[in-house]
């Protein structure tokens, strides 16, 4: 299902997300390109065969069942609704699905349909990894990050791991010499970093995301995750809802952003004697999740709440990040030209 050879310079970033696996580069006038993919996929029968083949749609013969192929990607969403379907997932809160057999193979297609094929032998490829979440202990990400590291030098790359919320400081806080606070709300965590002048000082994961927005908000209207999402990403203003299904996704989301900004407290009120911070630093909203209209609104209206409590980091401004979508990957490549340049 590749589709493009990247052309430019050496040097990838690569954001491996539950929902959205994005990819980084620099081209050959020196902008930087992106591309992403949905990290999903259906199995189909294998007598139906005949007639995908006559449309443009991403298929891919399945190594582990004889009488199905797999459609990945965007084009596995239309086909969702065609068979009442649910959608696959590669990944699970974060990680690698434990119970999804065909993961692995679904996975390398897809990094190869974002990255293409390495422009020099052993490229370097900086890849997101999320931090351990403080409320799922039972979580290993020791495995996700091993695995994803032998399937890009597989595919000819050499795979360096690092952390998701920091990516996002490289790429959204040159202008604070990369020091800031950052949060990157993905569809299966939310990562939190903080960084002095590139040193990380703390991070963390909370097990909540886009998807316990989706599953909860669902629960409460008697419908399907899959259903609300995709009232979701049509796009909704969660400071002004409109019906009750808007109501319940803007209700999950600000309890998401709530929950994190006081897991962000209590951690660094923990680590307040290992961290002095000479200066008020940013703090940059990420990910596929904020980028939800009012959503930058509600998170100051709960940070405020939170600061009369206490918050322990002075902060200069609460900002998005220029493009959530695509800030990890930037961030990456940042780290994968340094990686070049020694």
């Amino acid at each position: 299902m590749t589709d493009h050879n990247r052309k430019g310079k050496p040097c990838v970033g690569l954001d491996i997300g539950t929902m959205t696996i994005v990819g980084s580069w620099t081209d050959e006038d020196g902008h930087t390109k992106s591309k992403q993919v949905r990290d999903v996929f259906i199995d189909l029968d294998i007598q139906i065969k005949k007639m995908v083949r006559l449309t443009n749609v991403s298929f891919l013969a399945n190594p582990n069942r004889a009488d199905q192929f797999v459609v990945v990607g965007d084009s596995a969403l239309g086909f969702v609704n065609l068979f009442n379907r649910e959608l696959r997932r590669p990944l699970s809160k974060g990680i690698i699905s434990p119970g999804e057999t065909d993961a692995q193979f679904v996975l390398v297609e897809l990094i190869k349909n974002v990255l293409g094929e390495p422009i020099t032998t052993g490229e370097h490829c900086y890849y997101s990894v999320p931090s351990s979440p403080i409320d799922d202990p039972d979580q290993d990400i020791v495995y996700h990050t091993e695995i994803f590291r032998r399937i890009l030098n597989d595919l000819g790359y050499t795979g360096h791991p690092e952390n998701e919320a920091m990516a996002v400081i490289y790429s959204q806080c040159s202008n604070e010499n990369f020091s800031g606070l950052a949060t990157s709300f993905g569809a299966g965590m939310v990562n939190v970093a903080l960084a002095y002048q590139t040193v990380c000082g703390l991070s963390f994961a909370v097990s909540r995301g886009g998807d316990w927005v989706d599953k909860n908000a669902a629960k409460a209207m008697g419908i399907s995750a899959a259903r609300m999402c995709s009232i979701k990403e049509k796009g909704i203003d969660i400071s002004k809802p409109v019906n009750r299904e808007e109501e319940a996704i803007a209700l999950y989301i600000r309890s998401l952003i709530k929950y994190c900004l006081e897991n962000i407290s209590i951690q660094f009120k923990k680590a307040r004697s290992t961290i002095d911070l000479p200066e008020p630093i940013p703090f940059i909203i990420s990910g596929g999740t904020s980028r939800a209209k009012g959503f930058l609104e509600v998170f100051k209206q709960e940070f405020e709440v939170i600061k009369k409590l206490g918050f322990p980091i002075e902060i200069s401004e609460i900002r998005n990040a220029t493009n959530p979508m695509t800030a990890v990957a930037e961030g990456l490549l940042i780290l994968a030209k340094q990686e070049e340049a020694t």
